[in-house]
């Protein structure tokens, strides 16, 4: 119980950011347009940037649902070293802190600490590919609906990665479960 609570504590300490100004977040080119209901779901880790609260898993996993009190449910999973590795999951939820900024969502995994969640990147056609950053960009996931990425779809996500200023030297992907 002590590891999971200090892997909680550890990803809320590491996801708190100090704020970023709405000039910031134009600068960012958010996605417009997001359908919650939509983007809920499971989504599969394809690519991050190395993190200490998620450094050893493989397999990761987001999935948000939709609550009644209009936040999202976040459950973050992965295994540990291995495919065949320990589940490790970290709960929290997330909430859209201003309606008129769609592609920004502040995450918690410990109240009150929050962290901004920027999506970037969407496939606004089929909800199936994501690319969520955070504004001081030491934070970067790719995200798809399935195990496996196109690697032009990738290829596509990184450099707009790139273009918005993150370091994608420092981008790893991760080892997924075969369809």
């Amino acid at each position: 119980m002590l590891k999971k609570t200090g892997l909680v504590l550890m990803l809320s300490i590491i996801l708190v950011s100090c704020g970023v100004s709405d000039q910031e977040l134009k600068e960012m080119n958010l996605v417009k347009n997001v359908d919650l209901e939509r983007y809920a779901g499971t989504w599969y880790e394809i690519a991050r940037f190395p993190n200490s609260f998620e450094k050893g898993l493989v397999g990761v996993t987001a999935t948000y649902t939709l609550r009644d009190n209009g936040k999202i449910g976040v459950l973050n999973q992965g295994y540990k070293n291995s495919l065949d590795g320990k589940l490790k999951k970290a709960k929290g939820f997330a909430r859209v802190p201003d309606k008129s900024q769609p592609g920004r969502l502040k995450v918690y995994f410990f109240w009150p600490f929050g962290g901004d969640y920027l999506i970037l990147e969407l496939d606004q056609e089929n909800y199936q590919y994501v690319l969520v950053g955070s504004p001081g960009k030491d934070y970067l996931w790719i995200l798809s609906r399935t195990p496996q990425m196109d690697q032009d779809i990738y290829d596509m996500f990184v450099s707009k990665a790139q273009e918005r200023g993150y370091d994608v030297s420092k981008i790893e992907k991760v080892p997924q479960v075969k369809d």
